[in-house]
């Protein structure tokens, strides 16, 4: 049923001079700043629109937060991703599940719409992301139990191949690849095409 989906929003509090470092030290602080701001923003507002799903914004540090988008908020606590991932996922209602980042502005409702999708006959679903990780994992509800988080090594080239080897034997779909924006080249990268699509 379409009620017992649930997208999670995992994002960092947009605080000046604490988020976004690595993209911070190629384009100053306030930049990165604005760019998280407009980023998270963007998401909520067009994640936060569709009924199709209930969206939860996770937030870290866990202090109470106002926010508009989203059905509600939840702290993502302590641990690596894989640790507040599962946390959530045990947490949250029954049903499937789709977790996403606020790194990606490009994501759109119909990226959501087609996870959810692929679940109702795969274990998991991948957005591949072009470092070698992902903008989007989720899981059916019997994958929820056996999360496949165990020794990924996060934040590096192999992240999805880690993570793809705890899935073997699952039926696992891709969708398709977009780009963090984490550093200076992605950054510049996203603004081009965001000027490409204005002009055309």
């Amino acid at each position: 049923m379409v009620a017992d989906r649930t997208l999670v929003l995992m994002a960092r509090r947009p605080i000046l001079g604490q988020g976004k470092r690595r993209l911070a030290a190629d384009i100053g602080d306030c930049a990165a700043h604005r760019f998280q701001r407009v980023a998270l923003g963007r998401l909520l507002q067009r994640l936060g629109a569709d009924t199709r799903w209930r969206l939860c914004l996770a937030i870290t540090p866990d202090e109470p937060v106002r926010c508009f988008g989203a059905d509600f908020v939840v702290g993502q606590g302590e641990g690596d991703l894989g640790q507040r991932m599962t946390r959530l996922s045990e947490g949250l209602a029954r049903g499937p599940l789709v977790f996403i980042g606020s790194d990606t502005p490009e994501v759109v409702t119909a990226d959501i719409g087609a996870a959810f999708e692929a679940l109702e006959t795969s274990d998991a679903v991948l957005g591949p992301a072009l470092d070698g990780g992902y903008w989007l994992i989720g899981f059916s509800q019997a994958q929820r139990q056996h999360l496949p988080f165990k020794g990924v090594r996060w934040s590096t080239p192999h992240t999805r191949a880690d993570t793809l080897i705890n899935l073997a034997g699952r039926r696992v779909m891709m969708l398709r690849e977009l780009e963090d924006v984490d550093d200076g080249a992605s950054y510049r990268r996203w603004r081009q095409r965001m000027a490409g699509r204005q002009g055309a």
